[in-house]
């Protein structure tokens, strides 16, 4: 039986038909997996924060000299609403304007695409409706945010916060 309001169990079925609890142990177990997964999505965010922050700074600070010599001052920006859908994108990477597909960009996605999977995992874990999993859930992603994401570097908070238009993360 699915249930649509919380409830206090040791017996919960959680994603799949096969991943059934029904001893202390097991619902134990299931908890620690729901805290590591929570923990390991907040790790996976910072993961690909920081690489976004790295590569920008490499990129910005070898371009920045030879795109200032070479860009007359009196050029006016390129007219976004003149530019097709995807032609900005397209044309600085074969341009060579350093925007192409580097390997920081190409792993930026990768780690963005498994972080969205691992978040509507746990996103489909706490819709069981189960007390225990939803406060491990909420536990592991306060604890991942504590360890790997609230340091003090400002630089990468705020893009992290530009960066994420997701309101759970």
């Amino acid at each position: 039986m699915m249930h649509m309001t919380f409830y206090w169990s040791k017996e919960v079925t959680l994603l799949v038909e096969s991943w059934q609890t029904t001893t202390w142990t097991s619902y134990a177990f299931t908890l620690l997996a729901c805290f590591l997964a929570s923990a390991f999505y907040q790790f996976m965010e910072h993961s690909r924060v920081r690489l976004k922050l790295s590569s920008s700074s490499s990129s910005s600070a070898s371009a920045s000299a030879p795109a200032e010599a070479a860009k007359p001052s009196s050029a006016a920006p390129e007219d976004p609403l003149a530019t097709p859908f995807l032609g900005s994108k397209l044309s600085a990477s074969s341009a060579g304007g350093g925007k192409g597909w580097t390997v920081a960009r190409v792993g930026g996605a990768v780690l963005f695409g498994l972080n969205a999977a691992v978040g509507y995992v746990l996103m489909l874990a706490v819709m069981s409706f189960n007390g225990g999993v939803f406060l491990s859930v909420v536990c592991g992603l306060g604890v991942g945010y504590l360890v790997f994401r609230s340091g003090t570097d400002e630089a990468v908070t705020v893009t992290a916060v530009a960066d994420n238009p997701c309101a759970c993360a």
